[in-house]
């Protein structure tokens, strides 16, 4: 089993920063794929971005390519999603997930383990 926990969110202008971060238990963290996942009122999750166990291959929706990046710390447990240059409808909760299989998941019926989720709002 694996708990994650999400951190990082809250209120802030557009065109502002904000870094996710999302901190896992247990000993093989770093043999998973992470993603970050959002979902806004009245629509599906969507994913974000996604990073492999290596750290190496990532991917980004087309929205947040360009302002947003993820990053994993595998001696920390920890996985990032750095955001900038954000906009209105960014805003949405921010969920953190894990995906057994080491290689980048696109869609959310791929991860195995969720996060609660931290709040990102996005003034204009």
């Amino acid at each position: 089993q694996v708990q994650l926990i999400e951190s990082g969110g809250g209120l802030v202008q557009a065109g502002g920063s904000l870094r996710l971060s999302c901190a896992a238990s247990g000993r093989t963290f770093s043999s998973y794929a992470m993603g970050w996942f959002r979902q806004s009122p009245g629509k599906e999750r969507e994913i974000v971005a996604a990073i492999s166990w290596s750290g190496g291959p990532t991917y980004y929706a087309d929205s947040v390519k360009g302002r947003f990046s993820i990053s994993r710390d595998n001696a920390k447990n920890t996985v990032y999603l750095q955001m900038s240059g954000l906009k209105p409808e960014d805003t949405a909760v921010y969920y953190c997930a894990a995906r057994i299989a080491g290689g980048l998941g696109y869609s959310r019926h791929e991860f195995d383990y969720w996060g609660q989720g931290t709040q990102v709002t996005v003034s204009s």
